[in-house]
């Protein structure tokens, strides 16, 4: 199957209705900060055909599948290999100063995901690699040869919550004094062998110590806490923001930062809300939504996903 092909773009027609609104202009540019093989950018350049594209992604092999998807688009795509929390400095090397729309879809794409040699599954053997952006030196393979044994613990705990992060950082640390973890199937072995068959009923026990890599490894956490509210400063008033989380450590970021910017810094007991007090976003959808059944049958990939909405209603002070 072609590349292109692989790629079911996650709630496309609910991303198009909420940021919609905001793209009729003539030269209204939207962002999409996680490109991708550009499935939803694809379908918002068709949908609106006076809209600019900026597609920002770490991937460069994602940009070359997604750069011959949208030529046909001409100079209405722009393509820039980066991660997203440098999203105001990318705007900028375009000479663009405030954006209409910006979509995050977050978490590993289907190209990492279906690509057994970028090492992201543990159901397929491969090099224990996991990053996005081919180009950075940090590998999953380095993190569990050089990390000391609370580290490894740390890291399992934190990005992957899991509750035997301890166990299997004392057996990696053992394991590792006479054989290199190199390859996914050696990491699933010993992760299987460390985990009480009756916790294994509850699901694969690798999912959760390959999420915590690839997070480590490609810093996902911290780069998202940077990025929500600089993308944010970068929305014009009436512009929207639509992101797609899915895993619970992504969407309590970004609902954080929606929720601030939606709410008013006014101190307590001031009888007068001043204008630099109010809000400077609206959420757009009540809590986190969730994929419709039939999109979740027809498509795995949305069933954990979280959307989360808003508009800009004024500028920053």
């Amino acid at each position: 199957m072609a590349d292109n092909q692989i790629h079911t773009p996650v709630m496309l027609e609910r991303t198009i209705e909420l940021l919609g609104p905001a793209l009729g202009r003539d030269g209204a540019v939207l962002v999409d900060a996680t490109l991708g093989m550009g499935g939803h950018a694809e379908a918002f350049l068709d949908r609106f055909p006076h809209l600019v594209l900026v597609g920002l992604d770490r991937d460069t092999d994602a940009l070359a599948i997604a750069g011959e998807r949208l030529s046909r688009f001409g100079d209405r795509v722009h393509l820039v290999h980066t991660v997203y929390d440098r999203f105001a400095e990318s705007l900028e090397g375009l000479g663009i100063d405030r954006v209409a729309g910006i979509l995050f879809d977050l978490g590993v794409s289907s190209l990492q995901l279906d690509r057994v040699e970028r090492g992201f599954s543990y159901s397929k053997d491969a090099p224990l690699d996991m990053r996005m952006d081919a180009t950075s030196p940090l590998t999953a393979e380095r993190i569990l040869a050089d990390y000391s044994e609370s580290d490894l613990r740390r890291i399992f705990w934190e990005y992957g919550e899991e509750r035997l992060a301890q166990r299997y950082a004392k057996k990696i640390v053992e394991l590792r004094e006479s054989t290199p973890l190199v390859r996914s199937a050696q990491l699933v072995e010993l992760i299987t062998a460390a985990t009480p068959v009756a916790i294994q009923r509850n699901g694969h026990p690798a999912k959760r110590v390959f999420q915590a890599l690839r997070i480590e490894v490609n810093q996902e956490l911290s780069v998202l806490a940077r990025a929500i509210p600089e993308a944010i400063d970068c929305l014009e008033v009436d512009g929207r923001i639509v992101v797609l989380a899915y895993q619970s450590l992504e969407d309590r970021i970004v609902k954080r930062a929606l929720v601030a910017a939606s709410s008013s810094t006014a101190p307590a007991g001031l009888p007068i809300e001043l204008l630099e007090h109010r809000p400077q976003l609206k959420l757009l959808v009540r809590g986190a939504e969730l994929a419709g059944d039939e999109e979740r049958a027809e498509n795995p990939r949305a069933t954990p996903v979280r959307l989360r909405a808003a508009t800009r209603v004024r500028r920053a002070a």
